[in-house]
């Protein structure tokens, strides 16, 4: 039972279409009543229980990414109720009749993926789906989906529901983009008429915007006047933009490249959330430091053979790095190479056993979700 999705069926109708499905999903166990599969042998796999389903439930609930259920919405709900915790860590749950003519998102339609899984499953049996969330009824993006794809996140979850709300109301949403993927609308989907696009901040308050919301992304820490002006009512997203070019002696500890990193970054104003990479000299691919860095924080580490790190021109190269490396500059070239840029938000900077630069990723109108 390692598959993302569970499918729970208890009529007879329900265990055959549960298991046409399983068949067609590949990623999904089915579990069908005991009672009901004499004849439904060679459909499918499946697992058979006996306990009621008040007590198989919890275990399924826990154990994966989402439930398919196909018994009523009534005793959908009456049976998942005393599971629910959180809508960042409760499973996508979907509800279809025994015949599969609806198929409904009940729980985690965004966070949870339900209302994907709905509609995939709609499109596999040919069924009508229930969404209910008013951005996929209204045909905009969700905000708490935004740039999901491309590893965006958010400061904090906590002001996601007045973004939301905002957004379905037609108020006035300030939509404010430094950085990241420009192409970050879903395909299909479109810029509610309420929300107000700019390239920065400071824009919002020149032309004195009225407005009951807001969303952020960018990888600046915002200064207090900002955070005074947007006050709770802003979504503040991260995007993956920043590249961190890294040189280091050998035997360097994870604990002093940490502080180099997180005071560098300290020092640019920039967020750590917003650290897509470091990047070095293949050298220095299996330093023991910089691998439990990287581990620690989720980022990836990139690197660079020194061929290819001196073809990039460098204002100071150094003899005492080459006669090292094999390459007259480590950090500086890996961050530009790594992040496509063509100049540094911070050349190199050498603090105790380690050289650090910063870059910002190039990014490409084309290469996103969608298009504006």
């Amino acid at each position: 039972m390692s598959k993302k999705y569970a499918a729970v069926a208890i009529t007879r109708n329900g265990i055959k279409l549960a298991l046409e499905l399983g068949v067609m999903m590949g990623d999904t166990d089915v579990f069908c009543s005991a009672k009901y599969m004499e004849g439904q042998e060679g459909a499918g796999d499946a697992y058979s229980f006996s306990e009621p389903l008040k007590d198989l439930l919890p275990e399924l609930f826990y154990r994966y990414q989402g439930l398919i259920l196909f018994f009523s919405l009534g005793a959908v709900v009456r049976l998942i109720a005393p599971l629910l915790q959180d809508k960042k860590t409760d499973p996508a749950v979907v509800a279809l009749d025994e015949r599969g003519e609806h198929v409904i998102s009940v729980l985690s339609g965004h966070l949870g993926g339900g209302n994907a899984l709905t509609q995939r499953i709609a499109g596999l049996l040919n069924s009508r789906p229930v969404i209910t969330t008013a951005s996929d009824v209204q045909g905009t993006f969700a905000v708490d989906l935004l740039g999901r794809g491309f590893g965006w996140r958010a400061d904090s979850f906590e002001p996601m529901k007045k973004v939301s709300a905002a957004i379905v109301n037609d108020e006035t949403v300030v939509f404010v983009q430094e950085c990241g993927e420009p192409d970050w609308l879903p395909f299909g989907l479109t810029v509610p008429e309420n929300l107000r696009i700019f390239e920065s901040i400071s824009e919002v308050v020149e032309q004195g915007i009225l407005f009951s919301a807001a969303v952020i992304v960018t990888d600046r820490q915002l200064k207090a006047k900002e955070e005074e002006i947007l006050q709770s009512c802003s979504v503040v997203y991260r995007p993956r933009s920043l590249v961190l070019g890294i040189g280091c002696n050998r035997g360097t500890s994870m604990s002093e490249l940490e502080t180099v990193v997180m005071t560098t970054l300290d020092e640019l104003n920039l967020s750590p959330l917003s650290v897509r990479n470091l990047a070095t000299i293949d050298i220095k691919g299996n330093e023991a430091g910089l691998l439990e860095l990287v581990s620690k924080y989720g980022w990836k580490l990139i690197t660079y053979p020194a061929e290819q790190l001196n073809k990039v021109p460098l204002g100071q190269p150094s003899e005492t790095v080459f006669r090292a490396t094999g390459a007259y500059g480590v950090c500086e070239p890996a961050a530009l190479l790594s992040s496509g840029a063509v100049n540094w938000l911070l050349p190199k900077k050498k603090s105790g056993n380690v050289t650090i630069s910063v870059t910002r990723v190039a990014f490409n109108k084309g290469n996103g979700e969608g298009s504006l």
